[in-house]
């Protein structure tokens, strides 16, 4: 309060602002997605683009590029709800739009994730419901399935078509990672079981991983020359992909708290800390 026993204008709210919101939280939050996206455009696709021969430069990019639009529009057309949204099974959420402006601009909501003690009646830990509207955590999410499928497609370049990529990606977002999310962030089985992800560990990287090493298998090696001899096109491109991976992990990890808090500033400074020494090791 001011002196004179007014609340000061920054902190007054207005139609758009409505009380449950928290200004810090919901911009630091926005802030992270937006990090966490630069990671996969221009990020990857800078680095895929560079760290390839030269006459699968294109292709490469393109694949990081498509699967980056496609997640958006399979992510609020039917994703988002699959991932965290009202519980269907114990590994999946119930499959419907994101885009109603009235559940958008609503406080965010993550229903299924009401913890439950051993009866499986008594609540320990009520659902998660942040103080920033619901648009941005569907935005904040988004950036993470995305991410995953450019993952996936480091394992493919130069070994898949493109047209097979472009099926490939909603297939593969819709019944591989909305399990995954669901059962572990959203409100699933492996959540209620106690199981915690703080960043994308299971639900992203090992994920990712096992999904490009099973679809590098299927889709069988590259021809024996290439394999024989695959230098990069362009290393500072490579190096400049990396680099935009290296600072927008500040918004992956960073962004995890889902508040601008004391864990999202320990989150920063151990991600810089730990890419420095694996860069020096």
């Amino acid at each position: 309060m001011s002196s004179s026993g007014t609340m000061p204008l920054a902190y007054q709210t207005s139609a758009a602002s409505p009380d449950w919101l928290n200004k810090g939280d919901n911009a630091w939050q926005l802030t992270a997605a937006t990090l966490v996206g630069l990671q996969s455009f221009p990020g990857l696709v800078v680095l895929y683009g560079g760290v390839v021969k030269k006459k699968w430069a294109v292709n490469s990019a393109f694949m990081a590029l498509y699967a980056f639009a496609a997640v958006w529009i399979c992510w609020v057309t039917w994703a988002y709800n699959m991932s965290f949204g009202d519980k269907l099974l114990p590994l999946w959420g119930k499959a419907r739009p994101a885009l109603n402006q009235g559940y958008l601009v609503g406080q965010a909501d993550l229903p299924a994730t009401v913890h439950y003690l051993a009866d499986g009646r008594t609540i320990e830990t009520p659902a998660a419901e942040p103080l920033y509207p619901m648009a941005t955590v569907v935005y904040f999410q988004c950036v993470f399935a995305a991410i995953t499928l450019i993952l996936v497609a480091g394992s493919l370049l130069g070994r898949m078509s493109f047209a097979a990529w472009m099926l490939f990606v909603p297939l593969w977002l819709t019944f591989s990672y909305t399990v995954g999310a669901f059962s572990v962030w959203g409100g699933g089985f492996l959540f209620q079981w106690g199981v915690i992800d703080y960043c994308g560990g299971y639900v992203i990287h090992l994920s990712a991983g096992f999904a490009g090493f099973t679809a590098a298998y299927w889709v069988g090696p590259r021809a024996r020359k290439d394999r024989e001899r695959f230098p990069p096109n362009n290393i500072l491109f490579t190096l400049t992909g990396a680099g935009l991976l290296w600072m927008g992990w500040a918004g992956f990890n960073g962004g995890g708290p889902y508040a601008a808090n004391v864990v999202a500033s320990m989150s920063v400074l151990n991600t810089n800390i730990c890419t420095a020494v694996s860069l020096v090791v």
